[in-house]
């Protein structure tokens, strides 16, 4: 029979802990843009390991930023004057506009578009591809699309 006790099931898993045991950076302020860009990226790898939900993904990666970036979420939060709680998809878009440069953002897109094989070996054209990629996530947002702009690039002899 159940104890109704209110606590929390034996089993409930601790989302915060598995979250924290892959070592997620901090991050404080940088000055290169796509530093805090790889931030980002890194936090949401360990969120979606964790599988934590919106509110804890906002919680916890908002619990990574301190000095410069800690004072950027504060003054963020004080300004949201919207009812409902901040998404992970407006903190996500709230931290690019603030720390990583629009200009930035597009020149790596030419950048991935640019890309071509040329003297590098398949796997490293295939490494910068897929880090090229995540600057043009509509344009590779299928596996069709994604190989199509994978092997146009490679070289003819292939």
């Amino acid at each position: 029979m159940g104890q109704g006790n209110g606590n929390a099931s034996p089993h409930a898993r601790d989302k915060r802990g598995e979250f924290l045991k892959g070592h997620p950076p901090v991050f404080k302020h940088s000055a290169d843009p796509l530093q805090a860009d790889d931030w980002l990226c890194a936090i949401e790898r360990q969120l979606e390991i964790a599988q934590c939900d919106d509110k804890e993904k906002v919680l916890y990666a908002s619990g990574q930023l301190q000095g410069a970036a800690l004072d950027w979420w504060d003054s963020f939060c004080f300004g949201h004057t919207e009812a409902n709680p901040i998404t992970w998809a407006e903190f996500c878009s709230a931290f690019r506009t603030h720390h990583v440069l629009v200009g930035l953002m597009k020149l790596k897109k030419k950048e991935f578009f640019a890309l071509k094989q040329g003297s590098m070996t398949i796997a490293e054209y295939h490494d910068k591809f897929i880090q090229l990629s995540w600057y043009a996530p509509t344009e590779v947002d299928e596996d069709g699309k994604r190989q199509e702009l994978f092997m146009e690039h490679l070289n003819d002899g292939l």
